[in-house]
């Protein structure tokens, strides 16, 4: 690697400087850039940058080793497309569009193999969520049977400080709502479990937060082989809960992904498998990066690669179809 390598991200919010930093500390004799989403003129010490630039093909003239697309969800097929083409390799943050139908637009550019693409799930960083799946390959409760997901934080809290309406959270223009914020659990669920078939799905407004998304969804998915998952998350709870429990033949296994823990329960009996409470969660990015630089190097392939997240993308446009119509929808009839 060259002494001075450069990494560029496109965005400007707390995820793209979260980015920034950890760019810094991951490659430490590194110099990095950033550039607006929006055009908008940024300065060093609102982004924490080494250089910023007053457009993307400024940045790219830069020769960057790598970019981030960290703006807004609406814009993130737009902006890998545009580093893809200039043969830059790119780690999109989740999700990969906030739409299929916006998706298909720059498929043939994203698929084209021009550049490395990934999509940035953290999630499957985090070591209870690599614990498990391990466990479920070993079949520690044997066949699974069925899977409730809670998830759910009262929006106002997620960033002190700051008025949550004006985050990209609570806007639909910008990729806000329940579904697209909280897509981690459908990239785990298919994960960790595989593909599903059928998906139906509510998604509703409280008014309780005057915004003009979603902020409760409840979904059920299914498949062929008798799997039925739950899923409940919200904008809404008091109280952070992120809760994937797991209903097999032999007992059941608790994930709670706020605590970093995993028991199971085995009749009245239940045993830690794994914990880990004082782990730092910028880890995850920091091994996402570290991570990314070897599929950049053409030692690995993406962890969450084009097809991965646009399947976790099907199933988020099935759900609105389902709530729209009030019917099952099968995934597979989700076409780009």
């Amino acid at each position: 690697m060259n002494a001075r390598s450069r990494y560029l991200v496109i965005g400007s919010g707390s995820i793209a400087k979260r980015h920034i930093r950890n760019l810094k500390t991951v490659f430490k004799d590194s110099e990095v850039g950033c550039v607006s989403s929006s055009g908008r003129r940024l300065s060093l010490e609102e982004t924490g940058a080494h250089r910023v630039f007053d457009d993307l093909q400024s940045a790219l003239d830069w020769h960057p080793r790598f970019g981030i697309v960290a703006s807004p969800a609406p814009f993130h097929p737009e902006h890998a497309a545009i580093l893809v083409r200039h043969g830059c390799p790119v780690l999109i943050e989740k999700p990969i569009a906030d739409s299929t139908e916006r998706f298909a637009v720059f498929s043939d550019v994203l698929r084209s193999g021009a550049a490395p693409v990934e999509v940035g799930y953290t999630l499957r960083h985090l070591p209870s969520a690599q614990r498990l799946k391990a466990l479920l390959d070993a079949a520690v409760v044997g066949r699974v049977h069925s899977v409730l997901v809670d998830t759910g934080q009262y929006l106002p809290d997620w960033r002190p400080g700051s008025d949550y309406r004006q985050n990209v959270s609570a806007q639909r223009a910008l990729g806000g709502g329940v579904l697209l914020e909280l897509s981690h659990e459908f990239d785990y669920l298919q994960w960790l479990f595989g593909k599903f078939d059928r998906v139906f799905g509510m998604f509703s407004r409280s008014g309780m937060l005057d915004i003009d998304v979603e902020d409760k969804i409840d979904v059920t998915l299914t498949r062929c082989d008798g799997l039925v998952v739950q899923v409940h998350m919200d904008f809404l709870q008091r109280a952070p809960t992120r809760i994937c429990k797991i209903i097999g033949e032999d007992g059941n296994l608790i994930w709670n992904l706020i605590d970093n823990r995993i028991d199971r329960q085995v009749g009245s009996r239940t045993e830690c498998l794994f914990e880990d409470l004082n782990f730092d969660r910028n880890e995850m990015y920091i091994a996402q990066l570290r991570r990314f630089s070897r599929v950049v190097n053409g030692e690995i392939n993406p962890m969450v690669s084009i097809d991965d997240a646009l399947n976790t993308l099907k199933v988020i446009d099935a759900i609105r179809l389902s709530s729209e119509q009030g019917l099952l929808i099968p995934i597979s009839g989700v076409l780009l």
